[in-house]
């Protein structure tokens, strides 16, 4: 066994980088190690296919690291994207696709050819469009031998869970239940919070007190400037998703929004993909209360999908908060920002552990919080 596979990695960060033991972590990394040395021409004898390997569990866990340690030392054709990249990119292709008889399956094929593996992190399907475009995809890139490791916070037959027509992404479940190792990861240890030194990013906003943003965002500045050199910043708008956000300040790569700006306009996870690209610092004010209002739940009936008529019943819909449409582009902030390791600086007017405590997306938001958590110690953005 060499000094890059996934299970070396792991025992060479416990022996020799002070990372705490985890028996959970050393079978997922045991797991993965099967299918590395099975992708390197090491499959046992009579194998025709190389299963994947699924990793899920709560939050902090190790899976997006383990997943990084198999991926990086990789000798075949192989992809890492964060799910919302790889569902921006499978968009964008269709789109590009346009006018094929079924350009699904020529997407398909063509990932089929480019790739034998194809590395997702933090799977999760919410959307019904997203479900079908999935569940059928997936299905085909199976078939076709590409082999998938994944991370999630839910097992593979909880995954739409309670989503309208979900008997039509059953399929893609069984497929991959079937040709990955399902893994649950939960050693009882939220990793992200092992002691490292402190760096304060969040604040809590001191009525009639000028914002900490501020202060921050001339430190940063100066840091991205050139040495001797005057910063320069601005008020000049962003334009995402062919719209002018506005900004309290913006340099070359720092920039200042507001909550409202940001997360209560119509924009989405793609947006803030091209928003990632452009600072390494992104500083995010007046952030309120995320839960503070419910209505009350309401009555789904029949839905129409096509010329097809699917009776869904009647159902209870889970009460929502005002907020929450702000609250999905917030986590998909984080989400984006925690993946690229880009630091964010949040002033907001409740303490961390009271944005969302509860509601209708208190599930999503426990990984935010523990992401937002990891995003106060010094080595965050710097062991990316």
């Amino acid at each position: 066994m060499t000094a890059t596979t996934p299970l070396a990695v792991y025992r060479h960060a416990v022996e020799r980088l002070g990372f705490a033991p985890d028996a959970a972590q050393r079978d997922a990394a045991a797991r993965l190690e099967d299918c590395f040395q099975a992708l390197h021409g090491d499959a046992p004898p009579g194998a025709d296919s190389v299963p994947g390997v699924y990793l899920w569990g709560p939050v902090g866990r190790g899976k997006t690291w383990l997943m990084d340690a198999f991926h990086r030392h990789l000798d075949v054709p192989a992809r890492r994207l964060h799910f919302h990249r790889f569902m921006r990119w499978v968009h964008q292709r269709l789109f590009q696709l346009a006018g094929v008889a079924d350009p699904l399956a020529a997407l398909a094929e063509e990932l089929a050819d480019e790739v034998r593996v194809l590395c997702l992190d933090e799977l999760f399907v919410s959307d019904i469009a997203d479900a079908m475009l999935l569940g059928r995809l997936l299905q085909r890139l199976l078939e076709r031998g590409v082999v998938l490791v994944c991370t999630s916070n839910q097992a593979p037959d909880q995954l739409y869970a309670d989503g309208f027509n979900r008997e039509r992404f059953l399929p893609a479940i069984a497929a991959l239940e079937r040709h990955m190792h399902v893994v649950k990861l939960d050693g009882g240890r939220d990793h992200r919070l092992h002691p490292g030194q402190a760096l304060q990013r969040y604040w809590i906003a001191e009525p009639g007190r000028p914002s900490a943003l501020a202060a921050v965002f001339e430190r940063l500045s100066e840091e991205a400037g050139q040495p001797g050199g005057k910063p320069q910043a601005n008020r000049e708008p962003l334009e995402l998703g062919h719209r002018q956000i506005p900004v309290q300040r913006r340099g070359e790569r720092v920039v200042w929004c507001r909550y409202d700006d940001l997360c209560e306009q119509p924009l989405a996870a793609l947006d803030f993909i091209a928003l990632v690209d452009d600072f390494d610092h992104i500083l995010l004010g007046e952030v309120p209360r995320l839960n503070a209002v419910s209505t009350a739940g309401g009555i789904a009936r029949g839905t129409e999908d096509g010329v097809e008529r699917i009776v869904a019943g009647d159902r209870e819909l889970p009460p929502l908060s005002r907020r929450d449409d702000g609250v999905r582009r917030f986590i998909a902030l984080v989400d984006e920002c925690y993946d690229r390791r880009v630091p964010l600086h949040l002033e907001a007017d409740v303490a961390m552990e009271a944005l969302y405590p509860h509601g209708y997306l208190a599930f999503a938001f426990r990984r935010t919080l523990s992401r937002l958590r990891e995003m106060q110690l010094a080595r965050f953005g710097e062991d990316g």
